[in-house]
């Protein structure tokens, strides 16, 4: 397949749904920013609806559920709440209900302790040693630190209603009879934790979360909570598993439109982290500092939130590259760590044309 292509024209408005396969229905829920919206999908059963994520935490998502379930979800009840993965504008709805319709949550182990902890983990202003050590680390400046905390305000708890207290774990291969198919989940990694995807062979439908999305790149970062992760591995090693899908697959992800030509975007989006990992490498020559890296991957001006992300995003990287022991880390007295490329082979390897830098993170 040469290019993705798009078969819907159009998508749905808040508060309505639209049937894209029988007994699969796809809404969208608002988000500030630019990201701008979150996709979410019901699953009809003959007891129910199985809902598959959840939006922000907020009153205006709130209401647009409360107008589904008087209008194109009425008649059924919410049996099954589903999320792919823990970040809010997927799980922030799922206290309220899971207490709405006495429906159990389902996530994967490493996604719902994940939230739970960062729930009761406060926000950047509570930011211990560790998570100044980092920062440090990469290059920030106590002014810098100052203003991240007044950015980030209450932080994860704050964009979620609070969490059941239990949850029903998926695990790979685990299959879901849902309106007498089978959806089987595929748990990826890298952008979070255990993000699980649902793939019914016979509709030939992948549902992705963000584990693959068609037009931007799930951010993929190092975090403070566990500062030697080599999360960009996970995310690419992920790949191999979903590259043995039909490429014919239709891809429901939660941001952007449903797509085909599942193969093609990932190998697309292999190659773009390849392209930036080799361009760190280059700028690597001499040793340096992992904040004054983030022009050779996001070309505009960061505000303090697109710090965070670009600098995770950054870190993750360099931390594949001295995996693939081709760069090395030295921290120095006054708790910067410098990068250097060390691999001899780098000077064959480099190529004439590189990848544009990207306009910044997505906050996704």
């Amino acid at each position: 397949m040469g290019e993705l292509t798009y078969p819907f024209e159009g998508w749905p408005q808040p508060g309505e749904t639209r049937e894209i396969a029988p007994g699969v229905r796809w809404l969208r829920m608002p988000m500030p920013g630019s990201l701008n919206h979150i996709n979410l999908y019901a699953l009809e059963d003959d007891a129910g609806w199985t809902l598959v994520d959840m939006g922000l935490g907020d009153e205006r998502t709130r209401d647009l559920w409360e107008q589904l379930f008087s209008g194109d979800l009425a008649g059924r009840p919410v049996q099954r709440l589903l999320a792919t993965h823990m970040h809010p504008d997927h799980v922030g709805q799922a206290g309220y209900l899971s207490e709405r319709w006495q429906a159990p949550l389902h996530m994967t182990r490493g996604e719902y302790y994940q939230a739970r902890a960062f729930s009761q983990g406060g926000g950047m202003g509570n930011m211990n040693w560790e998570g100044e050590a980092f920062y440090r680390g990469a290059g920030l400046t106590a002014d810098d630190l100052a203003t991240m905390r007044k950015s980030f305000g209450g932080g994860y708890g704050a964009s979620i209603t609070p969490l059941p207290l239990g949850h029903h774990r998926l695990q790979h291969g685990d299959v879901l009879t849902i309106g007498g198919r089978d959806w089987q989940v595929l748990v990826g990694a890298g952008h979070s934790p255990e993000h699980a995807c649902l793939y019914c062979r016979q509709l030939g439908i992948l549902i992705a979360g963000d584990q693959v999305l068609p037009v931007i790149t799930s951010n993929v970062s190092v975090h403070p909570n566990e500062p030697m992760a080599n999360p960009l591995k996970d995310w690419l090693d992920s790949h191999d598993r979903f590259l043995s899908l039909p490429d014919e697959t239709l891809v429901l992800p939660a941001h952007g439109e449903p797509f085909r030509g599942l193969r093609k975007r990932l190998r697309a989006l292999i190659a773009h982290h390849e392209d930036r990992m080799l361009a760190l490498e280059e700028y690597c020559t001499r040793p340096a500092i992992a904040r004054d890296m983030l022009p050779v991957l996001f070309r505009r001006k960061l505000d303090s939130r697109q710090m965070i992300m670009a600098l995770g995003e950054c870190i993750a990287h360099l931390h594949l590259l001295m995996h693939r022991d081709r760069i090395e880390r030295v921290t120095g007295e006054d708790g910067v760590w410098r990068f250097r490329s060390i691999d001899p082979d780098l000077a064959r390897r480099l190529r004439a044309e590189r990848d544009t830098p990207d306009d910044g993170p997505m906050m996704v």
